[in-house]
């Protein structure tokens, strides 16, 4: 099979793997005004190094471009600048504002999307709309500022700037002749009505390694006389690059005709310019010397001696209406291939661009909408665009380097200070290189499920990397995320790891029987398995549940706080900070997601003990810990108190105050159905091939009354025994699901909403002393200022807690069957299975894409530009979150960590069935694209 698909070859030939992505689009999109970059007394980097800095000051510890690439340790980069003749700076970087400025939060104000991708980057596609007018900056800023929380975000479209089509489609593509020899092709299309001045700048510097230590030293760029430049690299390889003549639309590329356009090569340091920012005295060429050249027509800022660490390729073009130039560069390794280096230049492109489709085509042969499998293509691009190279030495952040200013003292006591043993430089998928330019924990979880489908290695790779040493804390903890290390993500690293597993274990056997795929779990499939990453990442995170157990369970009960866990404004208080009120909140969904990782743990060992009898006792101490957590859920401290509040039906956090007065926080939001996603089935066969685990469970069902009622079982004849571990059994089921299916409540046209509708007119709110506190549905953009008005949980559709739903309800109905049976519509009378329910959430979720009936999708809201316009509307954005009442985008634009999901979801035959390498034949119904879910006319009990 791989023999007819060059990249499932590059993908399964793991000595060389390494190899082929050495290269990749590892540079962030943006590495001003990151906590890395910030030396500020204050902990502001927003203030600390802001946008206008960023083509003037050097970088510590990344670098950001446009539409760029690097090696995997980012010593050179190759990215592009811009210039419409019209902008006071270079487009060499992505324009955004700070959280202080943006009326929901930070926020880019670009247009830009990825196309395609390879796992390998054997070929790379990406999209970048360039004005012909003077980018807005200052409109966008100012307008911004003056919105309030209750208007929409100011975006680029609002400014008028695209009207008339004055604008640029620039076409960046990459492909890889072999691992060191890379091409560059920039095609820019003038979609406006007259012809338009447009530079182009190829742009190669490297990596300020040398001006944080005294002697160290510095590589170069220089001319070759072979043609081109050479790149030079004391402590790595030698490189050559060629920019090669420009091409009209039309016109056949011919590189013994050079075009006139070519100014040649320019010249500068990637240093800081101390004088312009700083007033000082320092002379030389600077980072910002092809700005000042190419804008600001100081011929004196470039090098003329045609050497330093930063070269450009300067173009320069007036392009007709209507037409296109092309740019073709090569990147090459000084040892590979010959001095021609445009033959068959194009040819290669086109292998590479076939080389895509083939291997999406192999998992898309059963989506016959052309649309699905656009929007699938794309989830996957925009995952693999957004990996970014990720330096953090926090040691050497806090203490300083020898050659700088010492830091402020005031950084030994303030944020990620007692993380000094972390110490990263490694490639990390990124939720977002311009919002969020730095890896969160459970972000990365849903990440790696997203890789999985296609680059199981990169998925298994990246949940490995953060349980290292060099990652995880002494104590056990996980670092959330860059912000904040010692906050807390949801637990969800072993669910991701669980599923990588299988996901990766189908995949091979796949692969070994042809690409026959047989459902179900099979014992000849067992030798397909990894089993050493499911066994190196269940030892680490052995570890990570010790330390929640010890930190976030505050009274010893098997009920956990946890803090905000990723969900933000929530609630009623901002759970990351100590409460106003004094006490603590026993959390529904901390205490949730620990059951669920009991779960998880137990799961994996359970797999890791048919070959290693040794982890049949850690199944049981997972197993009699999810026990613990569910009993205390129910039956807090044995007064026959917990968390479900049987009149609503719903989980709810309770408040314990100072003096031991507890309070239930009645919020309907996610946080109460966190406790479905707790659920495990245990098959009679694997029960079989595990004695003592079976024993105990017998023993606790005969013995442990109040623990025996947490376990469900019923009778397969010819099988034996199925029981179900979960938090819930079929009666709070069916009065959970009754508000998750409620369209007046969490359901959505586009999935399950994160707060209740139900808030909208009737509001929680909470009285301390003079003051009330308001939790009300928000369907958009966030109205409160808590995490800096930039998220919201209180109303939008996000993707990854739907992922867990649905997953979940899939559980349940392997276990259930057809016979358990549930209202939807709610109030209707009639009813559907589970499994219905699951694949109608799922169905809402994809709808955000896919173009409805008039041929619009929600997701691109009221820009009728992006609804209508051939060259908007088939080029996909994927949010953060999604409005709850009509889908239009939100939050971040290119969050495609964990949004992403939906290339999963979109698969009739992968997305649908989650839960598939556990489920049996009979579970395997509609796929999500059918039109709505099946009803029934009566309701059964089924099995409780």
């Amino acid at each position: 099979m791989s023999q007819s698909n060059p990249e499932l070859a590059r993908l399964h030939n793991l000595s060389e793997l390494p190899a082929w992505r050495r290269w990749g689009p590892y540079l962030s999109d943006r590495q001003w005004s990151t906590v890395r970059e910030d030396y500020s007394p204050t902990g502001d980097p927003w203030a600390y190094f802001p946008f206008w800095h960023a083509h003037r000051r050097a970088y510590r510890w990344g670098e950001d471009g446009l539409a760029g690439i690097s090696d995997d340790g980012q010593r050179l980069c190759l990215a592009l600048a811009l210039w419409n003749g019209q902008d006071p700076i270079l487009k060499e970087r992505l324009f955004g504002l700070p959280n202080e400025d943006g009326n929901h939060g930070e926020d880019v104000k670009e247009l830009y999307y990825h196309l395609d991708a390879t796992p390998t980057h054997s070929y790379l596609k990406m999209l970048y709309k360039y004005p012909q007018r003077r980018f807005p900056y200052e409109q966008l800023l100012e307008e911004s500022k003056r919105r309030g929380r209750h208007d929409p975000e100011y975006e680029l479209l609002d400014t008028g700037t695209f009207d008339d089509d004055r604008y640029f489609d620039v076409f960046v593509e990459y492909a890889k002749a072999g691992p060191r020899d890379v091409l560059m092709r920039v095609t820019a299309h003038n979609r406006g009505p007259d012809p338009a001045p447009l530079h182009v700048l190829p742009t190669l510097w490297f990596r300020n390694t040398w001006g944080w230590k005294p002697d160290q030293p510095r590589p170069a760029i220089a001319h070759s006389s072979h043609g081109g430049l050479k790149l030079f690299h004391p402590e790595w390889d030698a490189y050559r690059f060629w920019a090669g003549g420009a091409t009209l639309s039309g016109d056949a590329f011919n590189e013994s005709v050079p075009s006139l356009t070519r100014l040649g090569y320019l010249f500068t340091e990637n240093e800081t310019n101390t004088p312009a920012l700083y007033n000082t005295r320092d002379t030389g060429h600077f980072k910002d010397g092809f700005n000042e050249f190419v804008v600001n027509g100081k011929r004196d800022a470039v090098n003329p001696e045609g050497t330093g660490t930063k070269a450009a390729a300067h173009y320069t073009f007036v392009v007709p209406p209507g037409q296109s130039v092309t740019v073709r560069c090569r990147l090459r390794h000084a040892s590979d291939g010959p001095d021609d280096p445009f033959t068959g230049f194009d040819a290669t492109f086109a292998d590479r661009a076939a080389e895509a489709d083939t291997f999406f085509a192999r998992g898309q042969h059963d989506i016959p909408d052309p649309d699905a499998r656009r929007i699938q293509r794309q989830a996957v691009a925009g995952l693999i665009w957004t990996k970014q190279f990720y330096q953090y030495d926090t040691y050497r952040w806090l203490k300083g380097d020898s050659a700088t200013v010492t830091p402020p003292e005031q950084r030994w006591y303030a944020r990620n200070s007692t993380w000094q043993h972390f110490k990263a430089a490694d490639i990390l998928s990124m939720p977002d290189k311009w919002e969020y330019p730095y890896f969160c924990a459970w972000d990365t979880a849903f990440h790696a499920v997203a890789f999985a489908p296609f680059d199981p290695e990169f998925a298994k790779d990246q949940l490995l990397l953060l349980c290292r040493e060099w990652y995880t804390h002494p104590n056990g903890q996980l670092p959330a995320y860059e912000w904040n290390f010692s906050d807390a993500n949801p637990p969800v690293h072993a669910w991701a790891a669980w599923r990588v597993f299988q996901i990766d274990r189908k995949h091979r056997h796949t692969l070994r029987t042809g690409g026959h795929e047989q459902h179900g779990h099979h014992d000849e499939d067992a030798c397909d398995g990894d089993w050493g990453f499911l066994e190196r990442v269940f030892h680490k995170l052995m570890i990570n549940f010790t330390w929640w157990v010890n930190q976030k369970d505050a009274q010893g009960r098997n009920v956990f706080q946890g803090g905000f866990l990723g969900l933000d404004n929530i609630g009623v208080f901002d759970r990351s900070h100590p409460l106003p009120t004094g006490g603590f909140i026993n959390q529904a969904d901390g205490t949730a997601w620990m059951a669920m990782y009991a779960l998880n743990l137990m799961r994996i060992a359970l797999e890791l003990a048919t070959r290693n009898r040794a982890y049949e006792d850690i199944a049981i101490k997972f197993f009699e810990h999810f026990l613990g957590i569910a009993k205390a859920m129910t039956d807090m401290a044995g007064k026959g108190v917990g968390l479900w509040d049987e009149q609503d039906g719903f989980y709810y956090d309770e408040l314990t105050l100072p003096d031991n007065r507890v309070e239930r926080l009645k919020v309907r939001s996610m946080v109460g159905l966190i406790p479905l996603f707790a659920v495990e089935v245990l098959e009679p066969e694997l029960l079989a091939k595990m004695p003592a685990f079976a024993a105990r469970l017998r023993w606790v069902l005969e013995n442990r009354a109040d623990m025996a009622g947490l376990v469900s079982r019923w009778f397969e004849p010819g099988r034996g025994e199925r029981r179900l571990l979960s938090l819930m059994r079929g009666h709070r089921i069916k009065k959970c699901l009754a508000r998750v299916l409620d369209e007046e409540e969490f359901l959505s046209p586009f999935g399950v909403r994160g707060l209740s509708r139900y808030h909208r007119d009737h509001p929680y709110q909470f009285k301390m002393g003079d003051h009330t506190l308001t939790v009300g549905y928000v369907p958009g953009d966030s109205d409160s200022g808590m995490f800096g008005g930039n998220s919201n949980w209180r109303g939008p559709v996000w993707f990854p807690v739907n992922f867990l739903i649905i997953e979940s309800l899939q559980k349940f109905h392997h276990y259930y069957g057809p016979d358990f049976q549930i209202e939807f519509p709610v109030r209707s009378g009639k009813t559907v299975t589970v499994l219905d329910a699951a694949i109608e959430i799922t169905r809402r979720l994809t709808r955000v894409f896919l173009r409805d009936g008039s041929g619009r999708r929600p997701c691109f809201g009221r820009y009728e530009k992006m609804q209508t316009d051939p060259h908007f509307r088939d080029y996909l954005l994927f949010h953060e979150f999604f409005h709850g009442d009509h889908g239009t985008g939100l939050g971040a634009s290119h969050q495609t960590g964990w949004t992403a999901l939906v290339a999963k979801l979109l698969n009739p035959r992968r997305g649908e069935r989650l839960y598939d390498e556990l489920t049996t034949a009979e579970t395997l119904t509609a796929p999500p694209g059918a039109a709505g879910v099946s009803v029934g006319k009566s309701a059964h009990t089924g099995r409780q």
